[in-house]
């Protein structure tokens, strides 16, 4: 799908504010809510707009620490890689996981209350699962950015 500068000023202003009306946005593109409404329709059945969500504070729900663990497994197998996703996906305590090159093979991003917490998650949870040789994690002193706003790039 092409996007126009239309779409990108659009998608730009529902990443900051995603509870603007269309009107609201029509007024800021200089469209109709009738234009905008189809160009979010557009933009939603294509993929490009995946979903809608609220952006909570990690430290008011008491989720405060996060840690990112480096996760090597025993084998490479399509098999073993398939049951590890499997069993991650059903960790609660992750919320974002990464097969990646180079000395590891999975980066996991966990978020738990404390370091008690994360010991108990370490110990009864993750190296529980099937097909982990080691892990190594590194916790969070101070998050320096966190965005979810993507900015598009235009399309030749």
């Amino acid at each position: 799908m092409r996007l126009d500068p239309n779409d990108f000023i659009l998608l730009e202003a529902l990443q900051t504010d995603a509870k603007q009306t269309n009107k609201q946005l029509a007024l800021k593109l200089n469209l109709s809510v009738t234009a905008v409404y189809e160009r979010i329709k557009k933009l939603e059945r294509s993929g490009v707009i995946k979903d809608y969500v609220a952006l909570l504070d990690r430290e008011k729900i008491g989720l405060g620490f996060m840690v990112f663990c480096h996760v090597k497994l025993v084998q490479h197998a399509q098999k073993s890689l398939n049951e590890f996703e499997n069993d991650v996906r059903g960790l609660d305590e992750v919320v974002e996981c990464f097969h990646v090159s180079g000395a590891y093979d999975y980066l996991l991003k966990v978020l738990v209350k404390d370091m008690a917490h994360f010991r108990h998650f370490l110990v009864t949870k993750l190296t529980a699962l099937k097909y982990i040789a080691s892990t190594e994690s590194s916790f969070v002193i101070e998050q320096v950015q966190n965005t979810t706003k993507l900015i598009p790039m235009p399309q030749d």
